[in-house]
């Protein structure tokens, strides 16, 4: 992530800004710019919403959303792929998905980049999980790892490549394992 050096900000302050490309966050008062995903980031993140999707949606069970700007516990921060069970989806008047949306996700995922912080990432993962998220998901494509986070619970490591990779109950009919995730490198 690169900070943007900048004078201290309200979370309100930062909110009127125009947004940035790629998405900036706000974090405990700084404004973060997310690194530009690349190829492993963008492979993963494309089939992983297309996946989950297939199983969730049609059933109108939850809904997951490609880099949605969620805005909570004061923070503002753009998960790589958001998912919301479907009644908890934040809608405008008219019954659309909302364009802000003031809630943790009930899922979060992340797809660590090269020069992305493992630290700060996982830190936006706890936070989303202080705040009412089911779980979160930090990939890492280079170490062909990913940490499952639960609210209260240790932290699992998945490095096997078959093992199955656990999902939030509501997304229960998913499953995948970490070689799933590894051959969309490869397609």
């Amino acid at each position: 992530m690169i900070q943007v050096p900048s004078k201290k900000l309200t979370l309100a302050e930062f909110l009127e800004l125009p947004e940035t490309e790629p998405a900036s966050e706000y974090i405990d008062g700084q404004i973060i710019q997310k690194p530009m995903p690349q190829g492993k980031h963008s492979a993963i993140q494309g089939e992983l919403v297309s996946v989950i999707n297939s199983v969730v949606k049609s059933k109108r069970i939850a809904r997951a959303f490609p880099e949605l700007r969620c805005t909570f516990g004061d923070r503002s921060i753009v998960p790589d792929i958001a998912v919301f069970i479907w009644n908890r989806i934040p809608r405008d008047r008219n019954g659309e998905v909302a364009n802000i949306i003031p809630i943790a996700p009930d899922w979060t995922i992340k797809i660590l980049s090269p020069a992305q912080s493992q630290t700060k990432v996982t830190k936006n993962i706890l936070h989303c999980l202080q705040h009412g998220t089911q779980m979160g998901w930090l990939i890492d494509p280079d170490e062909q790892t990913v940490f499952i986070y639960r609210p209260k619970q240790e932290t699992a490591v998945i490095d096997a490549p078959e093992e199955t990779l656990p999902v939030p109950s509501f997304a229960s009919e998913l499953c995948l394992t970490l070689k799933n995730l590894c051959e969309w490198l490869l397609e």
